[in-house]
């Protein structure tokens, strides 16, 4: 079992703004906080978002404001944490494809090392494997075995390239030494309806009917 953890960070450049705002007003924070999830509702970072901003909103005496800014992997929202005004009032909270995605993609538009402030570890969350009630699989090794006996015919969903669960999945197939496709979407809350209700499957190479009552070794003599 993989555990990935999360971190909330400052928006650009607080660590130096934070010290003029304070001598100016001698207090903070004097208005509500945003906390910027750069994922869609439903996903771990946007549920430990909203656990976190009560308990905190209470402790500090303001308001602390979930704003979801999903889409490209944590991209956008992460970009948009880089531009705000480097006084306190804008924190994000984040993970893994904060920095996956400097090695995915030639230029993003922030720098990972020199645009933010950490503040803490808040969480680890253990990642799992599950299937469809449809794959004629109940074990890691009857997934493998189905796996290779269709490479490529299976699907997996990802909660974008370069998040948490496509890098899980991955690693899966390498280890394994199978083919199981990714199928991305926009985070992790999409990604799980998706998988529940068997929408994976039927995106791309969905699993023949038939597979549905026999099992791995069956499936694989069959063709």
């Amino acid at each position: 079992m993989e555990r990935v953890g999360m971190i909330v960070l400052l928006c650009t450049g607080v660590a130096a703004g934070m010290p003029a705002a304070l001598a100016q007003t001698g207090k903070y924070p004097e208005r509500p906080i945003r906390l910027i999830s750069p994922f869609p509702p439903g996903g771990t970072v946007d549920v430990n978002a909203r656990l976190l901003a009560p308990a905190v909103s209470k402790s500090i005496g303001q308001q602390i404001v979930v704003d979801n800014r999903a889409g490209a992997s944590g991209i956008i929202g992460t970009a948009e944490a880089a531009r705000a005004k480097p006084d306190g009032y804008t924190l994000i909270l984040n993970t893994t494809p904060m920095v996956t995605n400097t090695l995915m993609y030639a230029k993003v538009p922030y720098n990972v090392l020199t645009d933010f402030e950490a503040i803490s570890i808040l969480t680890t969350t253990p990642s799992f494997l599950s299937v469809h009630p449809s794959v004629p699989a109940r074990s890691v090794r009857e997934l493998l075995q189905l796996a290779k006996s269709r490479p490529g015919a299976l699907n997996y969903a990802g909660a974008g390239v370069g998040t948490n669960p496509h890098i899980a999945g991955e690693l899966f197939n390498y280890l394994g030494k199978v083919n199981v496709q990714a199928v991305q979407f926009k985070g992790g809350g999409p990604a799980l309806i998706a998988a529940i209700s068997g929408e994976v499957g039927s995106r791309s190479r969905a699993l023949p009917a038939r597979w549905a009552s026999c099992s791995p070794a069956a499936c694989a003599r069959s063709g």
